[in-house]
């Protein structure tokens, strides 16, 4: 490659990477925590920085047994050095996908180049699945850096090694994954490929297969012994029912029985590729089907690409195995995919199919854009036909209008600006444009619709500040807002056994109130003699006083009851 050439790719390089890590990080600040996940991610971190308690997650003072605790930390430090869980609650995600895509750009470079690498920053920026994850305060942008931290530790030590340092790198960031969600161990399926396509060089030096490989196991388990070992040690030293159920639940039920015998999320065996790929790995399918032949040529020629495409496969097939499937579940093998399509794309872009494909898209972007912009107009000027398909946020869809005009016309601007670009660049520009309007825009108009701040300053203005206030149907976004201590009946309980428990709470003092939606179907409280807050998150809650307990209630089968004190405003404005 010509000086002047490779001095052009790398100042295309870290444009792209600036452009895409400022909008990462744009719109932080905007918003509180959505529902479902992130609310509770941000509660246990903030739970975390005020007990001082950090070995056992906990949500509103009882242990939260459904992930391990690497994620929580990660957000629990952000939260602890920003002071305001508003601005902090989004850091881990965003940090760790810029993250991603720096060793994405490395080991892109270093097995095919520069020009591979930017194109595989550039689908990844493209592709809707990343900058969604890397926006959200859910754990799979941090356990997808750690997946792809050991992928590149392996691929540094069998591609360009011996890098023994790198290696094991690649152990203790598969244990900070399954630190983190579980399936962190991923990286180990590409031992599969690299075994039938890597060998030794024959001279005998700079051996990569050795048994000191196994030594890497004992480096995963010490990484995981720091956490694990204490952890167990300290159930076994309270040694009470929920601190038991709460390592059991967490070394068990959320990891084997879940894989094997799924409660929920459940989906067919074809999900991931009749669902999930063609729509949040979009454009990607469709480029693999135009340049199947070059795929295969590439596959054939191409070591590298042929071991990530398998460990891709590999990862798709492990997790359709189990009858649980979310879109998440696949997202850490979607950076070694980009690498390939990187790969892949540099081969054919000079084709006449790729300049054929390249047109497909210009037109497909244009026509997005101009649809964004007529949807902003049909909701200014008749906006009741559209609003009946979406009644639960009606006023908030209303506010977007001008933002959806505004973000339509900006993408024709751009599209037509740089129509000359290569097909990636104009991805990828488009993709990020799309999220600085809505993370600027969109997120602060949809917030109070996604939040129950409302709700909760109707309860202070309601109930004398002495009051106390229970909470069924737990919901961990009630406690971000509440000024006032909530008692909950355990969210791993029955509704019915915590309605029990919630009656024998309002029964022994006087004053105490309960917040529950109307579809709770209780049999303890008359619905009929409730004060109705509004809706929120698709359901009418309202408060129960004395007056709405009925004459007796059966007790409940265990005593449960944990309550929350706020001690930091953080996230309160």
């Amino acid at each position: 490659m010509p000086p002047h050439t490779d001095d052009l790719i790398r100042r295309q390089t870290l444009f792209w990477l600036a452009a895409t890590a400022i909008v990462l990080l744009l719109g932080i600040g905007l918003r509180y925590p959505w529902p479902a996940d992130e609310p509770r991610f941000a509660q246990v971190a903030r739970e975390m920085v005020e007990s001082g308690q950090w070995l056992f997650p906990t949500r509103g003072g009882e242990p939260y047994p459904d992930k391990p605790p690497v994620f929580m930390w990660l957000s629990a430090f952000a939260f602890a050095l920003v002071g305001n869980l508003k601005l902090s609650f989004l850091l881990p995600s965003a940090l760790a996908s810029v993250g991603t895509l720096l060793l994405v750009l490395d080991i892109g470079r270093r097995l095919w180049g520069r020009e591979v690498a930017l194109a595989a920053l550039l689908v990844l920026v493209c592709t809707p699945q990343f900058l969604l994850q890397g926006k959200a305060a859910q754990i799979d942008a941090v356990v997808t850096f750690w997946i792809t931290l050991g992928c590149y530790g392996l691929l540094r030590h069998f591609f360009s090694g011996p890098h023994w340092g790198w290696y094991f790198t690649a152990w203790a960031a598969m244990a900070l994954g399954i630190m983190s969600k579980g399936v962190g161990f991923l990286p180990l399926l590409m031992l599969l490929p690299l075994a039938i396509w890597v060998r030794n060089p024959e001279s005998g030096g700079g051996r990569v297969w050795r048994w000191k490989l196994a030594s890497g196991l004992a480096v995963m388990l010490a990484v995981i012994a720091l956490w694990l070992g204490p952890m167990l040690w300290q159930v076994h030293s309270i040694g009470t029912d929920t601190m038991v159920a709460y390592r059991n639940d967490l070394l068990f039920r959320q990891t084997g029985e879940r894989f094997v015998n799924a409660w929920h999320h459940v989906k067919p065996w074809h999900y991931f590729f009749t669902q999930a790929i063609p729509t949040v790995w979009f454009p990607l399918p469709l480029l693999l089907l135009v340049f199947f032949k070059p795929l295969v040529a590439l596959l054939r020629e191409d070591r590298p690409a042929r071991v990530l495409l398998t460990w891709v496969g590999l990862v798709l097939l492990f997790f359709s195995l189990s009858s649980g499937k979310r879109e998440v579940y696949m997202f850490p093998a979607l950076p070694m995919l980009a690498l390939v399509v990187g790969a892949l794309w540099v081969r054919v872009r000079g084709s006449v199919a790729a300049a054929r494909t390249s047109g497909f898209f210009q037109g497909l972007l244009l026509l997005i854009a101009v649809a964004l912009a007529g949807l902003g107009v049909a909701l200014k000027v008749s906006p009741d036909k559209l609003l009946r398909k979406v009644p639960d946020y009606a006023d908030a869809v209303t506010t977007l209008s001008l933002p959806l005009v505004a973000m339509g016309c900006a993408l024709l601007i751009l599209l037509v600006l740089i129509r000359r670009r290569d097909l990636l660049q104009r991805l990828a520009a488009t993709s990020l444009v799309i999220w600085v309007f809505v993370s600027l825009l969109v997120w602060p108009k949809v917030d109070p619709y996604r939040t129950p701040q409302a709700m909760m300053e109707q309860i202070e203005q309601r109930l004398p500040p002495t009051s106390e206030l229970g909470l069924l149907y737990f919901k961990e976004q009630f406690l971000l807002f509440s000024h006032r201590p909530l008692t909950h009946f355990s969210y791993l309980a029955p509704l019915a056994e915590q309605e029990r428990n919630a009656w024998q709470w309002m029964k022994e003092q006087p004053g105490r109130h309960l917040l529950a939606p109307t579809d709770a179907e209780l049999t303890c409280f008359d619905v009929a003699k409730t004060d109705s807050l509004g809706e929120a998150h698709r359901r009418e809650w309202v408060v129960y006083g004395p007056a709405s307990m009925r004459a007796t209630c059966e007790p409940p089968l265990r005593p449960r009851r944990f309550v929350y004190r706020p001690v930091t405003e953080g996230v309160l404005p």
